[in-house]
Order: structure tokens, then C-alpha cells, then sequence
């Protein structure tokens, strides 16, 4: 039998949640996560040069572990795998969009924010999930009160997470990373200051301390 694919929430305490305007940034965005201990890089299909960047980062760095964003549509899936994305991210999700995702044959973290969607996908077998918009929805203090009646659920919060409460939700004990866009201050990405990403990354890297 072959083994699973590791789990995205295992590969670092943080999911850099990437817009990327311009393909040609791509790589070296990438490498600058990469060389700052992020590997698992999401790149948000929000934008017309999305796809054309993952299909560059799978190519062009192999230390990274990229993955598609913002998946709503069973055709996006198609069109992410086939560009190289190696994990599948939405905000939400419905039966056929989860379908799509588990026949794609990568990891997939799908979106809840409430506790009716998060036994909907224990029931169907799911047990990774993305948390979102984690602030609006309830935060740490949700999370904790999840953690006793389905603790078999896991998750990567979402949304209004930063350097000041990432730590917070790294401590829970169903979360195993946090997604975010800290180290990627728009100013930094305008100017093509990779070195400043890099370092943002390293510190975000070492939020939460070997075991």
C-alpha cells in the first residue's frame, strides 16, 4: 500500500498565504520563503498570474512545497494539480468541491468556521482543516472550546493572524500551523526585497520551538 502524503499542518508552524501579482516574482519570493524555513507556500488563486506561479515554483525550487489557495471550483483543482500544486486550501466547502479535492489525489485543507462544519467533515472522513477568517470567527478561545468535544479535528487558522497572536494559536493543541502574510509586507514585495522576506520568514519559522 502507499504511504500518504505528509500532512501540510506538519511541514512548519506557518503557511505563508501569497498574492502574487507578477509570475516573475514567483521564483525568487519562493526561494526567500524556502531559505527562511517556510517550504509550504499557498499561493492564492485570487489573481490572473496565480497559475502560471505555481506552475514556476514547482519547477524552479524544489524546496518548496506549493500549493494552491482560494480553491473553490472542481476546475481549479484540475487546472492547480496540473500546474504542480502539492496541497489544496478553500475558504470553504461544499460536497462537490470536497470531491474534487479528494480525488485529486493531493492534501487538501478545507474551510470551516463553525462546529456543525467541522463534525460535517469528520463525517466524511475529513480530519484537516483550515480555520477561517479565524479572528472574525472566534479566535483562539473557539478553538479551545472545539478541542474538547472533537479533538480528532486539526487545523490551520486563517485570517487576522500576525506575529502578535500567531504564538496564541500555536499553542492550542488542534492547531498544528497558523496561515498568514506578515512576512510578505507589500512594501518589501513592490521594492523585490527578498532579503527582508527571508528574514521575516526565518522569524516567523521559529515561532514555535523544536520538540
Amino acid at each position: 500500500m502507499p504511504s500518504s502524503p505528509p500532512s501540510v499542518l506538519d511541514l512548519a508552524p506557518v503557511v505563508p498565504v501569497v498574492v502574487i501579482e507578477d509570475v516573475a516574482d514567483a521564483v525568487p519570493l519562493a526561494r526567500a520563503l524556502v531559505g527562511g524555513g517556510l517550504p509550504a507556500i499557498e499561493v492564492t488563486l485570487r489573481t490572473a498570474a496565480a497559475l502560471g506561479s505555481i506552475r514556476a515554483i514547482a519547477a524552479e525550487v524544489p524546496g518548496a512545497v506549493v500549493g494552491a489557495g482560494t480553491v473553490i471550483t472542481p476546475d481549479q483543482v484540475k487546472e492547480t494539480v496540473a500546474a504542480g500544486a502539492r496541497f489544496l486550501v478553500s475558504p470553504g466547502w461544499t460536497d462537490v468541491l470536497l470531491g474534487a479535492m479528494r480525488a485529486s489525489g493531493v492534501p487538501f485543507l478545507p474551510g470551516v468556521s463553525t462546529a456543525s462544519e467541522v463534525v460535517a467533515l469528520l463525517e466524511r472522513g475529513v480530519r484537516e482543516m483550515k480555520f477561517f477568517p479565524a479572528e472574525a470567527a472566534g479566535g483562539t478561545a473557539y478553538l479551545r472550546s472545539l478541542a474538547g468535544p472533537l479533538p480528532q479535528a486539526r487545523f490551520c487558522p486563517t485570517g487576522g493572524i500576525g506575529p502578535g497572536n500567531a504564538a496564541g494559536y500555536l499553542a492550542l493543541p488542534n492547531v498544528g500551523c497558523v496561515g498568514g502574510t506578515w512576512m510578505l509586507p507589500a512594501d518589501a514585495i513592490a521594492a523585490r526585497d527578498w532579503d527582508r522576506v527571508e528574514s521575516l520568514a526565518r522569524a516567523a519559522a521559529g515561532l514555535r520551538p523544536q520538540v
